[in-house]
């Protein structure tokens, strides 16, 4: 969104702020919800899930628009169950599949069919960024490298 140079200065300026990542992406939610620290930076859905389970917690979306990602289904090349495989490809994209993954998604790929989440902002659809998935894949390891290198020593121990 801010482009390669910016966006690392502006993690630099966030990471000033930020406590510890965690490696679970509801745990800062639900850190929050719980009032063990002020702020979590962490998915709108999880954050209605705690607003509506009785949290004391709002829902902020950043007015430069937020970061999302895909849940994505594949078959890999060379399976020996490859008609098994179509089977789950064909129904992970029907309306039914649609409809189980809102339990735990807010926002699916079947348009119409994803029921309004209580205390979900409404119009986060609109504030989802431009995402380039190709760039992302291919640069991967090296921004990974360097995410690991300048804010690694705030990380959770893994376990």
């Amino acid at each position: 969104m801010f482009g390669e140079e910016d966006g690392w200065k502006f993690m630099d300026a966030l990471h000033e702020n930020i406590a510890a990542y965690t490696h679970s992406g509801s745990k800062p939610c639900k850190m929050a919800a719980a009032g063990e620290i002020p702020i979590g930076v962490s998915f709108a859905f999880r954050g209605a899930k705690s607003k509506a389970d009785g949290a004391p917690i709002e829902i902020i979306v950043p007015s430069e628009g937020v970061g999302w990602d895909m849940e994505a289904t594949a078959i890999v090349a060379g399976t020996s169950k490859l008609e098994a495989a179509k089977t789950l490809v064909d129904w992970s994209i029907t309306k039914t599949a649609n409809e189980m993954y809102n339990t735990g998604y807010a926002v699916v790929a079947m348009p119409g069919v994803a029921k309004p989440v209580q205390y979900f902002p409404e119009n986060l659809t609109e504030k989802m960024i431009d995402n380039d998935f190709e760039f992302a894949a291919n640069n991967r390891a090296a921004i990974l490298e360097e995410w690991a290198k300048r804010y690694d020593s705030k990380s959770e121990p893994k376990g």
